[in-house]
């Protein structure tokens, strides 16, 4: 990585020339390239340097400081990530009460095949009533990321309703093979898209949660649809 500091009490080619040099010795420190017109140094670095290290490496007469543009750059990186969080709060908390309630269904037989399923079920009948209520809004923020309905439009219309029918046969213990082997197709499509969206960076909305809330595309989409797809490659692979 590489940082520019501001660099004070340079008068000559001698000066930069010894803070290059104290700059240097600093361990973790690659390379310094010194402006003496500018009053600057590009330091390029293995890791991040306190600013204190780097002062103490240079004698009195000269001072450091990070120049003002890198420290804004820095507050709105922080400022950034606690908005990303923030955001995906409601997504947290919609998984920490599945899991509690699945939990709490089954505690007492302490049947985790039972508690799977029931997480399963609800997590499809919440998420598609998210996405129902903006029905319209939802296909095009969908397609966005997922290959099918990308490819097939229609497929982004239905499918609120095929995650009410998947959740309604988890919950009811209905032909739970063929849920198991939808569910396994369906979020393995979106998890595709999901991953090729993360890997060309780019800053799309996640349809998770339909258009009512919005989300960030991030890891936690992946881990959602994650967490889905092992729970299904298990129980798949005891019923088989």
């Amino acid at each position: 990585m590489k940082r520019i500091y501001n660099i004070t009490g340079m008068t000559c080619s001698g000066c930069s020339a010894s803070v290059t040099e104290k700059l240097s010795q600093v361990d973790g420190v690659t390379k310094v390239d010194v402006d003496l017109e500018r009053r600057e140094a590009e330091i390029s670095m293995d890791t991040s340097i306190p600013l204190n290290t780097l002062k103490s490496a240079l004698p009195e007469k000269y001072g450091i400081s990070e120049r003002e543009a890198h420290i804004s750059e820095m507050n709105t990186e922080v400022a950034q990530e606690k908005t990303k969080l923030q955001q995906l709060r409601p997504l947290f908390l919609i998984f920490l009460y599945l899991f509690a309630t699945a939990f709490l269904l089954n505690y007492k037989e302490g049947n985790i095949d039972f508690a799977m399923l029931d997480f399963m079920g609800l997590f499809y009948i919440v998420f598609s009533f998210f996405k129902l209520l903006d029905l319209k809004g939802f296909p095009e923020s969908f397609r966005m990321y997922d290959p099918l309905a990308k490819a097939i439009p229609i497929y982004g219309w239905i499918y609120p309703f095929m995650e009410l029918a998947l959740g309604l046969m988890f919950l009811m213990r209905y032909a739970l093979t063929t849920a198991l082997i939808a569910t396994i197709v369906l979020l393995g499509i979106t998890t595709i898209g999901v991953t090729r969206t993360l890997l060309d960076k780019k800053s799309i909305r996640c349809a998770c949660l339909g258009t009512a809330l919005k989300l960030p595309m991030t890891e936690a989409t992946f881990i959602e649809n994650a967490v889905m797809l092992v729970m299904a490659i298990v129980m798949l692979a005891q019923i088989l």
